[in-house]
């Protein structure tokens, strides 16, 4: 077990760089900034038109408020 945490902990100058190496990020500024501003409005109009979708023609009754809906029920002795 000793041996493993040891293994586990030892991040030498060789091993951060190689972390470093591999999470480095293989998009380009540049493609951020030409599709970054088209890519977020196609998926807030794709998202708005879903939940428009499922409001309006699926039949989902929401019950917003049980105010007036609610009555109660005869005291029985």
């Amino acid at each position: 077990m000793y041996r493993f945490a040891k293994a586990a902990l030892n991040l030498t100058g060789q091993a951060s760089r190689q972390v470093a190496v591999r999470h480095a990020s293989d998009l380009s500024p540049e493609f951020h900034a030409k599709y970054g501003t088209p890519l977020l409005i196609a998926g807030a109009t794709f998202c708005t038109a879903v939940w428009g979708y499922v409001i309006t023609s699926t039949g989902i009754v929401w019950n917003l408020s049980p105010v007036g809906k609610v009555q109660p029920k005869e005291w029985k002795e």
